[in-house]
């Protein structure tokens, strides 16, 4: 057996660390169903505090995508934030791969830690599972921010370039790297700015960690995606939402974030960072939190 010092496993320990010190615990939980899914939640919660769910992208799990947010964000919120399913720790012996079955799944994790009402942000794929959820439990969802999510991708969009992949094996190739050299292709989708002079040891690292485990399962989470996409079989939703989006997102162009706003009417809200890409919550962290905090903690009345 080779012994192999991983950088990213010990990144991991670190936000592990960094989450108990700012009041969190990790808990896996048995929802049935064969399904497991890690959770980071209030080792106390404050039954004063209001409750705020978020949902990570498909590039990590929830500490690697909230790290900075969640710093923010402790003290105003009770904060959940859940490993979906295939990521992170979170597992199931389930066929179904729907975003739908994704919100099926965190509800019943909120059910089980007896949280009945929630604000949710949803990050790019993590914005897929929250607006379900805002459409499948209307009386759970009271606030929504959705944050680069092409949730209203329609039939013709992939040939328009809204999508930089033709077919779900495309985009398992750019989204789920494999490579060193295809990580450093993604991430000149992700950031405006992308990471250089990373060697390629450190980005493998992360690849093993990130990418390699459950790769058919999240593929096939990708196919759920392509198979049920249009804009006339998406529901409206009733809840007050924020659109975040960067002008400069080159995995869903901000075309989708107006087409979002159309949509949803009086109900949405777009903001539009400037110089902000995809990976938003990492480039642009302080411009998201004042979006966060105007919306979510001081909403007009």
């Amino acid at each position: 057996m080779v012994w192999r010092l991983s950088i990213v496993g010990l990144r991991n320990l670190w936000l592990k660390a960094s989450f108990n010190n700012l009041g969190l615990r990790s808990a896996i939980t048995d929802i049935g169903d064969g399904t497991l899914m890690n959770c980071w939640m209030p080792r106390v919660p404050n039954p004063t505090l209001p409750n705020l769910l978020l949902l990570h992208g498909f590039g990590s799990n929830s500490m690697w995508q909230f790290n900075s947010t969640v710093k923010f964000l402790v003290g105003r919120f009770n904060i959940y934030l859940p490993d979906l399913v295939f990521f992170g720790d979170s597992i199931s012996t389930r066929p179904d791969r729907s975003v739908a079955f994704q919100a099926q799944c965190v509800k019943r994790l909120m059910e089980m830690h007896s949280v009945p009402k929630m604000m949710i942000l949803g990050l790019s794929y993590g914005g897929f599972v929250a607006y379900s959820l805002a459409v499948q439990f209307p009386e759970f969802v009271e606030r929504l921010v959705i944050c680069c999510a092409g949730v209203c991708l329609q039939d013709g969009d992939l040939e328009k370039g809204l999508f930089p992949a033709a077919d779900v094996d495309q985009a398992a190739e750019l989204l789920l790297p494999q490579t060193a050299e295809k990580l450093k292709e993604l991430f000149t989708y992700i950031f405006v700015k992308p990471l250089t002079g990373l060697p390629s040891w450190l980005l493998e690292d992360f690849i093993r960690t990130m990418f390699s485990v459950n790769s058919k399962e999240k593929k096939e989470l990708l196919q759920a995606i392509f198979d049920n996409q249009g804009l006339s079989e998406l529901p409206k939703i009733s809840q007050p939402t924020l659109i975040v989006w960067g002008d400069q997102d080159k995995i869903f162009p901000v075309e989708l974030a107006h087409r979002l706003k159309r949509h949803l009417g009086e109900n949405g809200e777009l903001a539009v960072i400037k110089d902000a890409g995809h990976s938003l919550v990492h480039e642009n962290p302080k411009d998201l939190q004042a979006l966060l905090k105007s919306f979510l903690l001081d909403p007009p009345n």
